[in-house]
């Protein structure tokens, strides 16, 4: 018997809230194909989307046509062209936001500026009619220091709660779960690392499945994994104690 059919054979575990959220929903078509295989087929339960993405109207008329899949607001500052007017100062000459996953090592944004361009990303969400599930960030950037009154500020606007990061623990009363788990990801994309999730409360496992389009190769380099994830997702047996 392997330990995976132990764990899940063991009645007595406590059940345990596990939200599946795929990462850049409406992105591409790809994203869009392995998010909801995902859903359908495996154990994705949540989808937060990124609303400059280049497939965010097939991304909304998919979560319409599924309203089992909890979908929320994948807020950006590192990829892609910015929503609001007044965010011209975030951005290079191209028209594109001016920040990276590297944001740690860069110039702080004025945050009443990020503050505009989120709340003009989440009411472009609310404008399609889906219900607001949480928000979370690209890169996670809503756990930049500077930006912490920002992500405060809109999950108490429209009531709603963030991605559990460590930094923002003096506010664990928005946090959507009590953990969260971004081991889900390159060489830790297998059944082994959902198996070793720890029971109890609730957690968010971070994931990326998709399939591989066009667009795809010139947004990211993580492609190949992304394939297996939608594998393993797919594949993987939701234990009893999942709630």
């Amino acid at each position: 018997m392997t330990w995976s059919s132990i764990r899940h054979s063991v009645s007595s575990m406590p059940k345990t809230f596990v939200l599946v959220n795929a990462d850049d929903f409406g992105l591409t078509t790809g994203v869009n194909a392995g998010t909801l295989e995902s859903h359908l087929n495996g154990i994705v339960n949540s989808a937060t989307m990124i609303m400059n993405g280049y497939a965010v109207e097939e991304a909304v008329r998919l979560a319409k046509q599924h309203p089992s899949l909890r979908v929320g607001v994948h807020l950006v500052l590192t990829w892609g062209k910015p929503l609001a007017d007044t965010s011209a100062p975030l951005t290079k000459e191209d028209g594109t936001f001016r920040y990276t996953s590297r944001f740690l090592k860069e110039t702080p944004p004025d945050p009443e500026l990020v503050y505009l361009e989120w709340k003009a990303q989440i009411e472009a969400f609310l404008a399609t009619g889906l219900p607001l599930d949480h928000l979370d960030s690209h890169h996670h950037v809503h756990g930049w220091p500077v930006l912490h009154d920002v992500i405060i500020r809109l999950a108490e606007e429209y009531d709603t709660t963030f991605r559990a990061l460590t930094t923002l623990g003096s506010r664990r009363d928005l946090w959507v779960t009590e953990r969260f788990s971004d081991q889900f990801y390159a060489n830790g994309v297998s059944h082994a690392t959902l198996d070793a999730i720890e029971p109890g409360g609730s957690i968010e496992v971070m994931v990326h499945p998709a399939d591989i389009d066009d667009d795809l190769p010139s947004i990211t380099s993580y492609l190949v994994p992304r394939l297996l994830e939608k594998q393993v997702l797919v594949d993987y047996q939701r234990p009893d104690w999942w709630a």
